[in-house]
């Protein structure tokens, strides 16, 4: 999940144990191109703040000037975007030429809600996996607990029962600070991943600066076996320092995280495959979960293009993508 969904539910949760009836915006479909997939968040206040998006802005300036002038007083109601046969017409034509179809829910500020955000915010942060089942003809809602594993959304039938899965935001701990890590905290920002950079030395802490990315000042392997990685976790070592890179990778694999690798030539790979062995006690499974070399294949060279491949190599993971289909 986006981590910007998230924070979706953070804002939705402050606002509603505020008083504040919102109004939840739920990506159900995309036909073409569109920067948000299904089972993404808005949620938005009848004055216009709101968190998250549903498109490039052109689908939430229209969708919040429509809730300024009190349209979706329902309790539950859809809208397609850019759809030219639609019952309003082309009324926004999506830039890159798309269809986006949204679910809209009003959520009334009581205990029903609060208990129903805190069990989404639960689900975000990695304490379990949900379904939440929506009629989207009464309104009424429900979760269900659920294994994470299928698409994010799934319909019974025409007009039948909406099911949206919930599950752990996608997580990067990057162990260990050097310019590959600054460029990878930096494109899995963009990717919408909650980042994490753990790095035991004071002095290259204070030359680390990334908006939006947490920075722990400790051995990333500490931060690792306190139980900060969930299934939707990936663990990179990109140092070249075997006293940060090996024990987080001990570590690791003791862990759900969905995707573990560390830097390194295919020589180095191979010598840190026995001494991790021999000295950190893997098996020859925990060696198989060790992506090493990390990354795609992309010939890089630059601190920026080895980011790239790292990051590139943990969506195809994401994605439960082989390489050979690539």
């Amino acid at each position: 999940m986006q981590h910007l969904d998230l924070k979706v539910i953070e804002g939705a949760l402050a606002w509603a144990r505020e008083g504040e009836t919102l109004w939840l915006c739920t990506v159900l479909a995309t036909f073409g191109s569109s920067p948000r997939e299904p089972g993404s968040w808005l949620v938005a206040r009848r004055d216009g703040r709101h968190v998250g998006s549903l498109s490039g802005g052109c689908v939430e300036e229209d969708f919040l000037a429509r809730l300024r002038d009190g349209e979706f007083d329902r309790p539950v109601s859809t809208l397609r975007y850019g759809d030219p046969e639609g019952p309003r017409g082309p009324r926004i034509r999506l830039p890159c030429g798309g269809i986006l179809e949204v679910l809209i829910e009003r959520l009334p500020p009581n205990a029903t809600t609060l208990a129903h955000y805190e069990a989404l915010h639960q689900a975000l942060v990695g304490r379990r996996h949900l379904v939440r089942c929506v009629d989207p003809t009464s309104g009424d809602v429900h979760c269900l607990d659920d294994q994470g594993v299928g698409p994010r959304v799934v319909r019974d039938s025409e007009g039948g029962m909406i099911h949206m899965r919930v599950g752990p935001t996608a997580r990067l701990i990057i162990a260990g600070i050097s310019p590959v890590s600054l460029a990878c905290a930096e494109f899995a920002r963009a990717l919408g991943f909650e980042v994490i950079v753990c790095d035991p030395r004071e002095e290259v802490c204070l030359d680390f600066k990334v908006p939006g990315v947490e920075l722990r000042p400790e051995l990333p392997s500490l931060h690792i076996a306190s139980g900060a990685c969930h299934a939707a976790t990936a663990v990179v070592a990109l140092t070249h320092d075997p006293r940060i890179d090996d024990l987080a990778m001990i570590e690791a694999v003791r862990t759900p995280a969905f995707y573990i690798g560390v830097m390194g030539s295919q020589r180095t790979s191979e010598a840190r495959a026995e001494r991790l062995r021999r000295s950190g006690g893997l098996t020859d499974d925990d060696i198989d979960r060790l992506h090493m070399p990390i990354g795609l294949s992309l010939g890089s060279k630059t601190p920026a293009e080895i980011a790239l491949a790292v990051m590139a190599d943990i969506l195809r993971v994401q994605r439960g993508r082989t390489r050979d289909t690539l």
